[in-house]
């Protein structure tokens, strides 16, 4: 979506909409899984823990990172990532404000 368009949305709908493309993929899924799982993770140990590529990993961790659910800490030559607190309760927050939605639906489905 261009950012003309973007402009035409709230805050809160483009940020549900930016949880859910990044949320859209099973591999960012395990990732984050496994960040949370192990409370920390260096990108190394992510690749012997699931069925992908160094590389394919990395660009999953940056699409996470650019949206601020993990954040990194350099430790010499490897990153330490973490779930990042804030913006996983803004996700919660943001998602579940989404699905009540699905309580308005449910009211609507039994008059339609």
């Amino acid at each position: 979506m261009g950012i003309s368009k973007t402009q035409e949305f709230t805050w809160d709908e483009v940020r549900t909409a930016e949880f859910c493309r990044v949320l859209s993929s099973p591999s960012r899924i395990a990732i984050l899984k496994c960040i949370a799982d192990k409370r920390a993770c260096i990108c190394g140990d992510l690749v012997t823990e699931l069925p992908l590529s160094q590389s394919t990993i990395s660009q999953h961790l940056k699409e996470l990172k650019s949206i601020g659910l993990i954040q990194g800490e350099i430790d010499g030559p490897k990153v330490n990532y973490c779930i990042n607190p804030q913006v996983w309760d803004q996700m919660r927050s943001s998602l579940n404000q989404f699905m009540q939605i699905a309580d308005k639906l449910n009211a609507c489905s039994q008059k339609c």
